[in-house]
């Protein structure tokens, strides 16, 4: 799912305060943890979350802030159900695996063996949508998409809306994300199992990791305890409207609590759900990604191997994210549908809370830095940030490109992570004959920027890469 902006000026009257709280770890480590989840919720004027760690399954830290519903006052708890979004993906993903290892599919088939009408269906391997290399188009795209989205829609439907588009790009040649992909594996799942997507889910997957109150967004109007979603819209927090069932579907449609979600990694990870051989593949870089499997990332933070998935709708963002070096899983929800994510924020100042020397390793500055280049850098972020008002730092093909449309984009996209509080040297690297200088932007606990420039002769930006 997309996410909407974030405004920082309602932050300072919705400071959460911590509502319930499990703890077994240092006292002093419990308040740093605790203190840079409120910062940065404060900062992103989040009402509500939920934040767990886990260790071997077992919870060593689980607070709950703010509140679940602003106008009833609600406070959120422990026990608090969020959408947990684009983390479906992995249930969808192991589906598809328990499917194979039944003899009922295989992964490295063409989609047209099981889906013949559906859009490149001779083009694309179930391994490709899985994993993200297919090229399919986005059926959550375009300007209508929120009007769309709220309203049920049927699978003919979601598919209609890419069905005459070209593939983004050649198969297994590079990586994009794409739920279209997922919704399409949602109706592979139907048709190799004679079951619904959801009955599948609820029956294969749910049941047998323990998960028995684990629901989807068609029944949040039911749940006791269920997030209200927010979102920020020209500076002002509102309620964010419901992502349909239907529409997010295999793709996003599942609503849990933290110690759900906790119980679905155990299983995961013990051979429960999936066979050993296949949770390694969920958990290796696919050919054409460097850093998503099947249904999972792959990648790092502070240099330190990290597997899991983030989520997100209109009014939630949520991160499941284990550290296998460390051995712990860290767990965020919030009822918060705003970019940055916030609950990806609240897994890294976690984790880096509890890590403190990994963090700062992963700050330290290369060698080499020149103070004029890191000037210009500084310089070029923050005419970026507020629209590119002198563009003569630019190169004339990039200020072109600016003045096209791109300077308002950056802007939409960069205004919302606030002020920088520090840029950090990371060193030079070179694409062809182009050479990138690499900064890491920090704006505070939990969020930091990669941010990469090339200069002209001149010194004119002329490149800028971010993410």
């Amino acid at each position: 799912m997309r996410r909407r902006f974030l405004c920082w000026m309602v932050a300072s009257c919705l400071a959460p305060a911590a509502m319930a709280s499990t703890t077994d770890i240092d006292p002093a480590l419990a308040r740093r943890i605790d203190s840079d989840v409120q910062t940065v919720l404060q900062r992103t004027g989040t009402p509500g979350a939920t934040l767990a760690i886990y260790r071997d399954g077992v919870a060593v830290y689980r607070h709950a802030y703010g509140l679940s519903d602003r106008e009833h006052k609600t406070p959120a708890t422990l026990s608090t159900h969020y959408e947990i979004g684009s983390i479906t993906k992995q249930f969808t993903a192991a589906a598809i695996l328990q499917l194979q290892a039944a003899g009922k599919l295989d992964v490295d088939a063409p989609l047209a063996t099981y889906l013949p009408d559906a859009p490149h269906a001779k083009e694309v391997t179930l391994k490709q949508l899985l994993s993200h290399t297919s090229g399919m188009p986005e059926y959550l795209d375009g300007p209508d998409v929120e009007a769309w989205a709220v309203k049920p829609a049927t699978f003919d439907q979601i598919i209609a809306r890419i069905k005459d588009k070209p593939l983004d790009f050649p198969p297994g040649s590079r990586w994009s994300y794409s739920n279209s992909g997922y919704a399409l594996l949602g109706r592979v799942i139907e048709r190799a199992s004679h079951e619904s997507y959801e009955q599948y889910v609820k029956t294969h997957l749910l049941a047998v990791a323990g998960m028995t109150h684990t629901y989807t967004v068609a029944e949040e109007s039911s749940i006791p305890g269920m997030a209200k979603g927010y979102r920020h819209a020209d500076g002002k927090l509102e309620a964010a409207p419901t992502i349909h069932d239907t529409v997010g579907w295999a793709a996003g449609n599942l609503v849990s609590t933290v110690d759900e979600l906790e119980r679905w990694n155990v299983a995961l990870k013990s051979g429960k759900i999936v066979r050993p051989a296949d949770y390694a593949l969920m958990t290796t870089p696919a050919p054409g990604s460097t850093d998503y499997g099947l249904g999972l990332f792959v990648d790092t933070l502070d240099e330190q191997p990290r597997i899991g998935h983030t989520g997100g709708s209109f009014g939630f963002t949520s991160s499941n994210q284990y550290f296998p070096k460390q051995g712990i899983q860290v767990i965020a929800f919030t009822n918060s549908g705003d970019n940055p994510e916030p609950g990806q924020m609240l897994v890294t100042a976690a984790f880096e809370a509890m890590y403190p020397d990994l963090a700062r390793a992963a700050r330290k500055p290369a060698a080499g830095e020149d103070a004029a280049v890191t000037s210009t850098v500084r310089t070029a972020f923050d005419q970026l940030q507020k629209g590119s008002r002198d563009p003569s730092m630019f190169g004339d093909k990039l200020k072109a490109k600016l003045a096209a449309g791109l300077s308002g984009r950056m802007a939409k996209q960069l205004s919302v992570f606030g002020a920088p509080s520090s840029f950090i040297f990371k060193g030079q690297r070179h694409d062809h004959e182009q050479v990138w200088n690499d900064y890491r932007i920090e704006f505070g606990p939990g969020n930091s920027l990669p941010f990469g420039v090339r200069l002209d002769e001149g010194g004119k930006v002329v490149g800028i890469s971010v993410g």
